[in-house]
């Protein structure tokens, strides 16, 4: 028997019983769309979880900082200067190394200042790729000009009142762009001074601003609240500044004396793939430097969302199994309505396999219908869950998707809810091929 007439008599079968047809396609409605929504979910959360690692930093970096104690605490710390972005620079699958001078500095425009905001000395290739949203590129010889980060200006307070942004929920009087900011960066002795009036207090020096951090779509969260300038101005400001005098975060000898190279705070190794973070990282904490990534704090979240998944698509699972009970109930049904017809196909010459083949299309059949509609069921409910219910009330992040539906998604669940359909009638397809063709003729 060709398959097109095989297709046809299962369809013309299915017809006959609409309303039993009908109920049995709810049920692999309901289990299909119960998976695929159950699974979104976590989904969607390991997505947006993926997003936030990655606003926070690269998933191809990795920070490298002073270890402080050695193995054994008598070991003399690494630090990280000039020497150690060469060596690090050397070594294999690494792209690119940053080092950073990080300090706290006073701003202050106007009637309002904002105390011990870091400022971040990078090299110029990394100012480059900081996304910005308002900039104006200095000229050659302008010297030292700010990046600040977005969040930046709800840090200012007012000098009277002492009340700033988180007080009032509205942002101070304080332009960045087009008005340039007195920095202190002696915090010491400023507030030296201000305890004792007879010391003299710091120099302000007056900066412009190159640009402010674009902070759109809340992203970009690692430049957000920092200001950034080029590493070697700053050095060259640093040392016009303190000149003989220790500077603030930087080490001295036993004697309190300058050494004459800066020590930074800490070195991002750029790595040429995601795959090579772990091996570079084991080199550099072997190396005896301390050294972290997001790679670690993304796979325990994957981790996390996988069991997540599995839990929530077991939940869905539960409702496709009552559904394929619900199938094979219909297939045993409709087998004891057509013993007679079995029994004439068979005295007929049909072969067994058509027959069996017959009822496996029939329940392939319920599947698929139950399985496309499920699907396009739960686009609907992801669609609403999206729409009513936000991550950020639930304590994840900052907004985003709570059900994410791929497209690989929808096409395993239409898949397996027809290899569903037809392992239901599986056992009734081998119960219609054991009927004796006889008995089944004489049966009424």
């Amino acid at each position: 028997m060709r398959f097109g007439d095989l297709l046809s008599m299962s369809i013309n079968n299915l017809k006959r019983r609409r309303l039993r047809t009908l109920l049995t396609v709810l049920g692999v409605v309901i289990g299909t769309g119960s998976i695929v929504v159950m699974i979104s979910l976590g989904l969607g959360l390991q997505r947006r979880s993926r997003e936030l690692v990655e606003s926070s930093g690269s998933l191809t970096t990795i920070q490298v900082m002073q270890r402080y104690e050695g193995d054994n605490g008598k070991e003399k710390p690494k630090q990280l200067t000039d020497e150690t972005v060469k060596e690090f620079t050397g070594m294999e699958h690494v792209k690119s190394v940053f080092p950073m001078l990080q300090l706290s500095v006073m701003l202050r425009q106007g009637a309002y200042e904002a105390s011990y905001v870091s400022l971040n000395g990078v090299p110029r290739e990394y100012l480059d790729r900081i996304p910005i949203q308002k900039n104006r590129k200095a000229a050659a010889g302008e010297g030292m000009r700010l990046i600040y980060g977005n969040e930046v200006l709800k840090n200012f307070t007012h000098r009277k009142t002492g009340k700033g942004f988180y007080d009032t929920n509205k942002l101070p009087d304080v332009d960045l762009m087009r008005k340039p900011v007195f920095v202190t960066f002696d915090m010491d002795s400023y507030y030296g001074a201000q305890a004792d009036q007879q010391v003299k207090p710091p120099k302000k020096y007056l900066l412009e601003a190159d640009g402010i951090v674009d902070g759109s779509k809340n992203k970009n969260f690692q430049y957000s609240y920092s200001i950034y300038a080029d590493i070697d101005l700053l050095k060259t400001q640093l040392k016009r500044i303190f000149k003989k005098k220790p500077i603030p975060g930087q080490p001295t000898t036993k004697k309190g004396k300058v050494y004459p190279y800066f020590v930074y705070n800490t070195i991002e190794v750029n790595v040429d793939h995601m795959k090579h973070v772990r091996e570079v990282q084991e080199k550099l904490n072997e190396a005896g430097y301390q050294a972290s990534s997001n790679i670690e704090w993304l796979e325990q979240t994957e981790k996390q969302s996988g069991m997540i998944q599995a839990v929530l698509g077991g939940i869905g699972a539960v409702s496709l199994i009552v559904a394929a009970i619900g199938i094979a109930n219909t297939m045993m049904m409709s087998i004891y309505e057509r013993t007679k017809e079995i029994g004439v196909l068979k005295v007929l010459g049909c072969d067994l396999g058509s027959i069996r083949n017959m009822f496996l299309l029939e329940s392939a059949f319920i599947g698929f219908l139950g399985g496309v509609t499920g699907v396009v069921l739960s686009y609907g409910i992801s669609y609403g869950m999206n729409h009513l219910l936000k991550l950020e009330s639930m304590g994840i992040g900052t907004g985003g998707a709570i059900s994410w539906i791929p497209w690989w998604l929808s096409f395993s669940a239409l898949v397996f809810s027809v290899l569903v359909g037809m392992a239901a009638g599986f056992f009734p397809a081998l119960r219609a091929m054991a009927l004796s063709p006889l008995a089944a003729i004489r049966n009424e």
